[in-house]
């Protein structure tokens, strides 16, 4: 994502290691597990600025069912408070299963040992409005070069995953790139967090795209660590001479780039993942919602 992005998530919202072999979960498939197809709406941020409303209709009516938000601010969602915006998506046929929020240290009082107010009324309102997910997209710059800091802080997310769970939801973390570019006492930082979050309340939404132009692969976290990835967010990346992560790749309509993606959703579908949520960030001259159409189209056309 681009740095925009990074400021958006920020000013937007106050399994242990597998062998080389894939483990029987990762190969079972499980043919009556429903999954659910939707859209990020950053994907189509500028028209979501200017008319939610009507952009919400123009995504219905090319078919989607699930659409995830990435704006919530002062308890309301796109200018909607949770109860209003569950009737918007309602009356168009869609609903809201996951939802961006960044959990950080402020939202965690450690002289109470508990969470401040403003988590709570998000986990409410993220209830009210019908996630399953309450998903973090964001990791403050201190933690990645403190180790014991960030296992602290990664118990704040089990935390919060008892807490999500009280309303019958679970927390999620979302990955960028940084989690594969830096290490810390020798090991990935993203290894560090699927390693000391606890999977029964804690899950990962992973991001093919994100982590390409710092060496993750999809493929072989999915096979490291089968089981962890109930959503993920489809990408196709190409290159690029800047790159929404600064690494010189950004993303594009799916099939038309360099990403395995067919390979990684069908990996992914059966190794338990059950949401897929399409996010494109850049459009090669076309429109965000004309983006948004074909990648469905596509994602269809696979079975999805």
């Amino acid at each position: 994502m681009k740095i925009s992005r990074r400021k958006f998530l920020t000013n937007g919202s106050l399994s242990i290691a597998g062998t080389m072999f894939l483990s029987k979960n990762l190969l079972a498939v499980d043919k009556g597990a429903k999954t659910a197809l939707g859209i990020q709406l950053y994907s189509v941020r500028d028209d979501m600025k200017k008319d939610p409303l009507g952009t919400l209709k123009q995504i219905a009516a090319m078919g989607y069912k699930n659409v995830e938000h990435a704006n919530y601010v002062d308890r309301k969602f796109y200018g909607y408070s949770a109860a209003e915006f569950k009737n918007v998506l309602n009356g168009l046929g869609m609903k809201m299963p996951s939802g961006h929020t960044v959990l950080s240290d402020k939202h965690w009082n450690k002289a109470t040992n508990d969470f401040t107010d403003a988590w709570k009324q998000t986990v409410e309102d993220a209830a009210e409005v019908g996630q399953h997910y309450v998903i973090s997209p964001w990791l403050d710059e201190g933690l990645r070069k403190d180790y014991d800091g960030l296992l602290a802080f990664l118990e704040v997310f089990n935390k919060s995953g008892e807490l999500c769970k009280k309303s019958g939801m679970k927390f999620g973390y979302h990955n960028h790139d940084f989690e594969f570019k830096y290490s810390l006492k020798d090991k990935k930082i993203y290894d560090i967090i699927l390693e000391n979050t606890d999977p029964a309340v804690v899950i990962h939404q992973i991001d093919i795209g994100n982590m390409y132009g710092a060496g993750g692969r999809a493929l072989e976290i999915f096979k490291k660590y089968p089981g962890r990835f109930e959503s993920m967010h489809v990408k196709d990346e190409i290159k690029s001479a800047k790159g929404e992560m600064n690494d010189n790749y950004e993303s594009t309509i799916l099939g038309k780039g360099i990403l395995p993606v067919r390979e990684i959703v069908d990996l992914g579908k059966k190794s338990g993942t059950k949401e897929f949520i399409i996010e494109q960030e850049s459009y090669q001259g076309k429109t965000p919602l004309e983006c948004s159409k074909e990648d469905l189209k596509v994602m269809k056309s696979w079975g999805y």
